[in-house]
């Protein structure tokens, strides 16, 4: 069974930590644009709602409107 020289294996565990710490850097990363995406959801859902709101207001609105005209029609027309 082979043996490293221990300035070997040192080299060589040193290594592993660097690649762990790029890696952690990264999935931080990672985790700090999908909390800025959950936001960005967040924020399109908001006016989503907002917009159907609106046209559920507006088609009211409409309806109302409408129904109005035909009774000013049918008094109009007698």
């Amino acid at each position: 069974m082979y043996i490293p020289p221990p300035g070997q294996m040192y080299q060589e565990l040193r290594s592993l930590s660097d690649g762990l710490v790029r890696v952690e850097t990264k999935l931080d990363g990672i985790g700090q644009g999908l909390t800025e995406l959950g936001k960005d959801v967040a924020d399109h859902e908001t006016r989503l709602r907002q917009l159907e709101h609106a046209l559920w207001r507006a088609a009211g609105g409409a309806a109302v409107l409408g129904a109005g005209a035909g009774i000013a029609a049918q008094y109009l027309m007698r």
